[in-house]
């Protein structure tokens, strides 16, 4: 057998391409010549095809369907604290839309446990970004095994087979859910497609898949297969679905540290286009950017004003995942796991005295770190789940009679100085 295995770097986009090799196939067997608009993969099975079935489809025993409270049609902004919502289930099965939009979902997951042993999930409709709050463990997909780390992201491809596993007690992961691929910003590469030198992250810093040995086995193993809204289908193969030998193509997940998006600093403020990371679709139509607002300087010009200026973005809707308190426009209202949203209808800013308390802020690495989504021209609604664990004075929080604490840090030494 001829076996060519190439990994490369470039981030995924949707198609897929099948093979299984119940006899040795040659060079050109394995290579054919396709004429696909965006990235793929062509997987290369040991012996079965990954469409044989050994019982009927059914519908599986749990949902993810978003519902929505009746509040859900009221224009407001929400604080929703992810961080006392339980750990409970599996990363699967614990998962927890907060905020759901036609093209993009948010969810919590806060598993106590590994998905039961031998079983596998596929979103079918959507690409999917994890974003680890906390914990360790590894994703197994057919295209080998990704560990993870807290502050890491986990980017896996809409229709890639995979399991969740942990080894650690419990974690708590902020999902991300797109109809449309989840790259790199694309104004971040040149057309040889590597990162600019101006570029805050660079597509070698990503983790590929570490590709084990085929699992040649035969049994039922059951697939819940998302689709449909948010339904689930368990779906039961005759064989074991890591049965590959090898891959090739640019489709598959992979890891990116949050600590290897390099912060842009400069002398006023710097607006999020700076802090992004990863981009789903395209302005005006569709997706979004997701920006990593990691340690940086904050602007040291004499006049500046570190903490964001009062604004709204009319085409946009606005959702933060703060991982730590020391974001200092929410400083003394924000906890770990806070998550923020403002609908693009409504102006936000700084709340109490934040804006005149980030002037001692000026020239200093700020201790922050979260994470942030801005839709193009899509808006979203607040769920059931969401609005379950969300602050109810938040709206009222911008009053001058609402209390605020003092702020924590004023800011830190750069970890890289």
């Amino acid at each position: 057998m001829v076996l060519i295995v190439k990994k490369g770097t470039v981030p995924p986009t949707p198609h897929t391409e099948f093979y299984a090799i119940p006899k040795v196939l040659t060079k050109e067997e394995i290579h054919g010549s396709y004429g696909f608009s965006g990235a793929w993969s062509r997987k290369i099975h040991v012996r079965f095809y990954p469409t044989e079935q050994v019982k009927p489809p059914k519908k599986s025993d749990f949902a993810l369907v978003p519902d929505f409270p009746p509040e859900a049609d009221v224009l407001q902004p929400y604080h929703i604290f992810t961080g006392r919502m339980p750990h409970e289930g599996d990363a699967i099965r614990g998962r927890k839309p907060i905020v759901h939009g036609t093209r993009t979902t948010l969810s919590i997951s806060k598993p106590s446990q590994s998905m039961p042993k031998e079983t596998f999930f596929r979103n079918g409709e959507r690409h999917e970004v994890y974003f680890v709050q906390d914990g360790e463990g590894s994703v197994r997909s057919e295209y080998g095994d990704l560990k993870f780390r807290k502050d890491v992201y986990i980017a896996i491809p809409k229709g890639t087979t995979y399991r969740i596993d942990l080894s650690s007690p419990k974690a708590w992961f902020l999902l991300v859910e797109s109809t449309h691929p989840i790259n790199f910003a694309p104004h971040y590469f040149n057309k040889e497609g590597q990162a600019t030198l101006m570029s805050p992250v660079v597509e070698t810093e990503i983790e590929t898949p570490d590709l084990p040995p085929y699992r040649d086995e035969r049994g039922e193993f059951p697939i819940d297969v998302k689709h449909g809204g948010g339904r689930i289908t368990r779906i039961t193969l005759g064989h074991h679905p890591f049965d590959l030998v090898g891959w090739e193509g640019a489709l598959y997940p992979f890891v990116f540290d949050v600590k290897s998006h390099h912060g842009i600093a400069r002398e006023i403020h710097t607006a999020p286009p700076m802090h992004q990371t990863f981009q789903s679709g395209n302005v005006p139509h569709s997706g979004f950017s997701l920006c990593s607002f990691v340690p940086v300087m904050a602007g040291w010009h004499p006049l500046e004003v570190p903490a964001p200026y009062a604004h709204f973005n009319v085409d946009s809707d606005e959702l933060m995942f703060f991982c730590n308190p020391f974001y200092g426009a929410r400083e003394g209202v924000v906890e770990e796991g806070s998550f923020t949203f403002h609908p693009g209808s409504t102006p936000h800013s700084p709340q109490g005295n934040a804006a005149q308390r980030s002037l001692a802020a000026r020239g200093k690495v700020q201790a922050r770190l979260a994470v942030m989504l801005d839709t193009y021209f899509e808006s979203m609604r607040i769920t059931t789940h969401g609005f379950a664990h969300r602050d109810p004075q938040y709206v009222l929080s911008w009053a001058e009679t609402a209390p605020h604490a003092e702020a924590k840090v004023e800011g830190w030494e750069s970890p890289s100085a």
